[in-house]
Parts: C-alpha cells; structure tokens; sequence
C-alpha cells in the first residue's frame, strides 16, 4: 500500500501541479488531498478532469468562507466528473485565520451540525453529494463524525494517541471501506536525520502556538513539551518553542529522517488504525515539488 499525499497548487506553477497529479495517479497513490490555502476545492475541480483513478479530496475547506448551499453546488459538480472519486472534507479551521477573515468562530460542533444540515438541503435539485469528512482533533468532533459523516480526518495527530482518539467510531467505521479515517502526517525525507527534524519543527511552529492543538496535545500526554511551549511564546524567545519541540514529541506526531525510517512510520501509522495516512511532505532542498519527487521515490 501507498500513503495519500497533501497537495496544493502554488500560484505560477499550477500547470505543473495538474501534471505531477497525473503522475501520481499512474503510480497508484492512495490519494490526494488538497488544503484550503491556494484554493483546494477549485484544484479538486481540476483534479477531477486531468486523473482518471486515484481518489481525492479537500482536507479541508473552511465552512465559514462559503455559503453552504453554494458549497453544495461545486460538491456535487466534482462528486460527478470525477465518477465518486471526491470526498469533500470540511473543518471550522482556526480562530486566528477566521479573524483574518473577519469571521467569528462559533462552537464548532454546533456550526459543523448545522453546516452539513444546509449542505445537504443545498444539494437538492444539484446532484449527489460526496461523502462529507469532518476535520477532527478532539472527541466531540469525532462522536460527531461517527454519527452525522461519512469520515474523519485529523492533522498533526499524536501516534499514540488514536486508540483513544478512534474509540467514538463504531467497529464497521474503524474497519469498514465506507468510512474515512484519515491523518495529515507532516513527512520530511532525508539521510540527515537532524536537518530533517528542523524541518519538522519550523512546519509544526504555528500549530504548537494554537491553544486548541496545545490541549489537544496536552491530552495526548505532552502536557510539559506545550507548557514550555506556552512560556517560550509569552517571552517571545523563538528558539525556546523550538527545544520545547522534544525528539518524543516530533517522533509521535510527524515523520522525518530515511527512506526506512519514513515507511516503517507509515506502516506503524496503518497499524494505529489511521486507514489513509495522508503525509505533507517537505524537503531538507527543495519546495513542495521536490518534496512530492523525494516521496514518490520512497515508495516507488
């Protein structure tokens, strides 16, 4: 088996983007899930006509940002040109980015229910809908993926920690083809093992500075990795974050170092019960294209 792989179209190499995504699908990845920046849900509409088998998805767009029914529109319209091959995944994203917006973030599981309550009614008249995953993290968002959607997806999750984080979905869910389980797992492939942890550390900087991933992680048992952490942000001392971010911590919620050590970390994240590893891959020397090169050849 092959992981899926996040993926983005960066402005002036779009183009090459659609092409690489053709590879990809050749060589028979798993899947390819595009974040919210750089428009996912309009390279989803792409990806639907340039691939021909590999499955994909938004992961995820930000319900905040689009009316529901409107959302349901274009769902449904890659939901078909793409023969079902779309999951269409959608999170309450973060309250620093819906400031950025000027949009308030709710309680997110009241305004994820309600969300997929209007998508659905958007729907009508449209089409089909894909199958709906939910950006997930803690454990009321996953008892609510268990009972409203078709799927869950974490980013950055904690290893360790997803027996626990699995326990609200049913056993068909857990083992079953029809439900999503899926992780964005940040991946750095390289022979130098500590350059490829300072990638890790610089990816993960902003999450770790997110009250909602630091509980989470607290949960996870990483209580004292996040309060260092949350001492080194209020004295602005940057390079505090970074010792914060222990070699246990990155080992557990990232994938870093060589070719053998990235695919025994995918293997052991199938094994965790993550049925679609999703890994984001950077690069020790290059950008995102180089990143996706270095990943296609790890699992060639």
């Amino acid at each position: 088996m092959k992981p899926a792989i996040s993926f983005a179209a960066i402005a002036g190499r779009r183009s090459a983007t659609l092409e690489l995504a053709r590879d990809i699908d050749r060589r028979g990845f798993d899947g390819l899930y595009c974040p919210s920046f750089g428009d996912g849900l309009g390279l989803c509409e792409a990806l639907a006509l340039v691939t021909r088998s590999i499955p994909f998805g938004t992961s995820i767009v930000n319900l905040y940002t689009r009316h529901p029914h409107d959302y349901a529109k274009t769902a449904c319209l890659v939901h078909e040109l793409s023969g079902g091959r779309f999951r269409f995944g959608i999170g309450v994203s973060h309250a620093p980015v819906n400031a950025h917006y000027g949009v308030k973030t709710g309680k997110p599981t009241e305004d994820v229910r309600a969300f997929v309550a209007d998508l659905r009614k958007g729907a009508e008249g449209n089409g089909d809908l894909p199958p709906i995953v939910l950006a997930t993290l803690r454990r009321p968002m996953a008892r609510l993926a268990a009972e409203i959607a078709d799927g869950a997806v974490w980013a950055n999750a904690a290893r360790s920690h997803m027996s626990s984080s699995l326990e609200p979905f049913r056993a068909e869910q857990r083992s079953g083809e029809g439900f999503f389980i899926g992780n964005m797992i940040p991946t750095c492939i390289s022979e130098d093992r500590a350059a490829a942890a300072t990638v890790m550390r610089k990816t993960l900087r902003g999450y770790a500075a997110l009250p909602n991933y630091q509980n989470y992680w607290i949960e996870a048992g990483y209580e004292e990795e996040m309060r260092s952490i949350q001492r080194a942000i209020g004295a602005r001392d940057a390079d505090g974050v970074a010792r914060a971010m222990t070699d246990r911590w990155l080992r557990d919620v990232t994938l870093f170092g060589s070719v053998a050590e990235v695919r025994e970390g995918f293997e052991a994240w199938l094994a965790a019960g993550v049925k679609t590893p999703i890994l984001v891959p950077s690069s020790t020397s290059g950008g995102q294209l180089k990143a996706i090169e270095e990943l296609m050849r790890t699992f060639e």
